[in-house]
């Protein structure tokens, strides 16, 4: 199999395919952690919490350069601080692996979190926060049963890759359109 370099240079210096892929990686990776808390009962401690809002900002600048990603140097810009904001990322995913592993402990206060979608009483809202079940950080609540790994092992490898992607895409990033040149046959 060959990879052809050229057509993911021209992909990665696309800013529409580059800004639309962060979105989209983005977007999905944020369902899927509110969805594993909502529908299969996974609680999440504060790091899991803290994880979640580097993917937030992800979609936020991703769209902010999907409109101004004809401004070159805007785009480039962009690219460069969702890289950054995605290897700070990778490195609470990272900590919070070591905490998983028990490599060292959490300066987190108790590094627990309430879980907010128990709501099987009458209890008001704030009792359901006092009252609710809490999950430690170094508690793993799901595990690949094929390869062993974490969610946030998984998130380690995620936002490194973005962290790539978006810095390889601002580099690449040369031309203010947004048109695809094709070679004619």
């Amino acid at each position: 199999m060959k990879i052809n370099i050229d057509l993911i240079k021209m992909l990665l210096s696309n800013p529409v395919f580059t800004f639309g892929v962060i979105v989209f990686i983005s977007f999905t990776a944020l369902a899927m952690a509110l969805s594993s808390e909502a529908f299969f009962g996974l609680e999440p401690c504060n790091l899991c919490i803290y994880q979640r809002y580097p993917f937030l900002f992800g979609i936020i600048l991703g769209i902010a350069g999907l409109i101004l990603r004809n401004k070159e140097k805007i785009a480039r810009i962009l690219l460069g601080v969702i890289g950054i904001n995605f290897l700070i990322n990778s490195g609470i995913a990272f900590y919070h692996t070591g905490v998983e592993q028990k490599w060292w402990t959490s300066v987190l206060e108790g590094c627990k979190v309430p879980h907010f979608f128990d709501d099987t009483s009458e209890q008001s809202i704030l009792e359901n926060l006092m009252s609710a079940p809490m999950s430690s950080c170094s508690d793993i609540q799901w595990q690949d049963p094929l390869l062993g790994l974490s969610m946030a092992n998984y998130n380690v490898l995620l936002s490194f890759d973005l962290f790539v992607f978006s810095i390889i895409g601002a580099y690449l990033l040369k031309t203010k359109t947004i048109s695809v040149p094709f070679k004619k046959p």
